[in-house]
């Protein structure tokens, strides 16, 4: 991927790479020792001095990542030169470990860049639990990716959980904090980070309910927590369910948690375009 920027003041290449073009001092430092940094088709060193009328190109290809790219089925909701959005299935990781290197979303990606040839990379903007499913949204490079984080993204789920909320909508406000180690699990405790959750409630069973949910906040496992809390626990999942939801999930035959990452709400970093994604997937 090739960036482009016309120079309308004289400067250093450094604040312009800063300033207009919105890279990372960390990417700039990293681009500067090779060919990547150009003015008029020249490849120039951070303390160049631009002149207005200058063009300056950086090249942002990356290189192949360390574990290995899987063919698989990929189910694509959005892409363009800077972005990938893809669904994300129940069971599967976001990125390979030590006792997972094969089979996550990151191996799936990296087959599918080989596959269309595209010399990108995988940055994750949105994460999800290994069991949480439905939409990912990926920077193709370092520099989309820094330009990412500057953008608030709204990230909408929907939950089928046991039970309900008595009001229609409402916001859920409580503190989280980390179970002491060797627990990875989460709970509810004074002394946590503040964590808050809206929600509202899309339809009602006699025991169930289907719940739209939006973090304000981005705690580990706070959906499934704050539900859980609150009494109305998401329907299969094993580590936060009550006794009562457990025995009607496993009645059902539920085998993952009934969380879906619906839609993502966010301004493109490069473009500025409102985009609005949907997944293909629901509970």
């Amino acid at each position: 991927m090739e960036l482009r920027h016309i120079a309308d003041r004289a400067g250093r290449l450094s604040s312009f790479l800063l300033g207009e073009m919105g890279m990372s001092a960390s990417l700039m430092n990293k681009l500067k020792w090779g060919d990547s940094l150009q003015v008029n088709g020249m490849p120039q060193r951070t303390n160049y001095p631009v002149q207005p009328g200058d063009v300056i190109t950086v090249q942002l290809d990356e290189q192949a990542p360390q574990y290995p790219a899987e063919d698989g089925e990929l189910t694509v909701l959005y892409e363009d030169d800077f972005l990938l959005a893809v669904d994300k299935p129940a069971g599967m990781l976001i990125h390979p470990s030590r006792s997972c290197f094969r089979g996550t979303l990151a191996n799936l990606v990296a087959g599918y860049y080989a596959r269309t040839g595209q010399k990108s990379a995988y940055h994750p903007m949105t994460r999800l639990d290994r069991d949480t499913f439905g939409i990912v949204l990926l920077a193709k490079n370092a520099y989309v990716h820094t330009r990412l984080q500057q953008v608030t993204v709204e990230k909408r789920y929907r939950a089928l959980v046991y039970g309900g909320p008595e009001t229609d909508a409402g916001v859920i406000d409580a503190p989280i904090a980390r179970k002491p180690l060797p627990s990875l699990l989460r709970q509810i405790r004074e002394d946590g980070k503040p964590s808050v959750t809206r929600f509202w409630v899309r339809n009602r069973n006699d025991q169930t309910s289907v719940l739209e949910l939006v973090p304000v906040t981005g705690r580990t496992h706070q959906l499934r927590l704050h539900c859980a809390y609150m009494g109305y626990p998401i329907l299969g999942d094993p580590q936060y369910g009550s006794l009562e939801s457990r025995a009607f999930s496993q009645s059902l035959g539920l085998t993952h948690q009934q969380l879906c990452a619906r839609e993502l709400i966010f301004l493109h970093p490069i473009t500025g375009e409102k985009m609005h994604l949907v997944s293909n997937m629901d509970v």
